[in-house]
């Protein structure tokens, strides 16, 4: 069966496997990313890098980006996907936004790109989801648009649900970022507790693990905890932008959240201490920092 072709653009923790894992399902892939050289893996896998956005207009372009300004400006100029489409004669081309935006910004650009089909398409399951292939994606946008999508997405991941229309899969997105940064706020606060009270960390991972407290995250991210390596896979900078387009989503449809809001400025505390680069999991460094300090008095 003929396999329509794709570009992927953004070659981080998560665009560079996925980009992978298209190429090797058969699907003709062409990749591309701000810094050269990062797609080595996605070229081995078959994939044909290209030397500007525009290069790579092809009818279906997928963006796994930091934020939507990174969109817009592959979008612009004369190098820019719009530019691109022009040249190669592409109408109502197909543009997925797979990175965390806010979805008040992402109903916005589609009103302002009438002749582009905009689908947002987030994922979860972090950079172990993507290089396995079994994010969940989380996809809003036009029936029509997400069906011939399905291809695409059913080798990225394991969950696909199609939420509604152009927003809809960011106001998920926004939930689940709600309850990762809330764990993994909650998994370090209780880690804080234990070490400073003479527990060993690896003995009370297992007995979370156990019980009612086990989770996803708690699995993924233990040995993090353990070896107090914060190496990033999801960074934390990241992580506060999430938090704030759910504080604000809360706020745009009158729902309270309050445990967001207090998540929030523990991932702020995190940045402003300069930890933003870290694996969101490293929130556990701000309970250190604060525990040093009260010790200090």
């Amino acid at each position: 069966m003929r396999q329509d072709p794709i570009a992927v653009l953004g070659m981080g923790a998560m665009g560079l496997p996925m980009a992978r894992n298209l190429a090797r399902a058969g699907f003709p892939v062409t990749v591309w990313n701000r810094t050269p050289g990062r797609d080595g893996e996605a070229r081995s896998a078959g994939a044909v890098a290209a030397a500007t956005p525009a290069e790579a207009a092809l009818p279906v372009v997928l963006t796994v980006l930091p934020d939507l300004p990174e969109v817009v400006e592959v979008l612009a100029g004369e190098d820019g996907l719009l530019a691109g489409w022009r040249r190669a004669g592409v109408d109502r081309p197909l543009l997925v936004v797979m990175g965390t935006v806010s979805p008040a910004a992402i109903r916005d650009l589609g009103d302002r790109l009438p002749d582009v089909r905009l689908v947002d398409a987030p994922v979860s399951g972090g950079d172990v989801g993507a290089d396995a292939a079994t994010l969940s994606i989380m996809v809003g946008g036009h029936a029509d648009d997400v069906l011939r999508l399905r291809p695409y997405f059913a080798v990225l991941g394991t969950t696909v649900r199609h939420l509604g229309p152009l927003g809809a899969g960011q106001l998920a997105k926004a939930c689940n970022q709600i309850v990762v940064a809330a764990t993994l706020t909650a998994v370090s606060e209780a880690l804080a507790l234990a070490v400073k009270g003479g527990l060993d960390p690896a003995v009370v991972v297992e007995v979370l693990q156990g019980g009612l407290a086990g989770s996803r995250v708690l699995d993924v991210k233990k040995d993090r905890w353990l070896s107090h390596d914060f190496t990033p896979g999801g960074r934390a900078v990241n992580q506060l932008k999430d938090l704030v387009f759910a504080v604000e989503a809360g706020r745009e449809v009158g729902v309270p959240l309050p445990v967001t809001a207090t998540v929030e400025q523990m991932y702020s505390a995190m940045c402003a201490l300069g930890f933003g680069d870290d694996d969101h999991s490293g929130v556990y460094q701000v309970y250190e920092t604060l525990s040093d300090k009260a010790s200090a008095r």
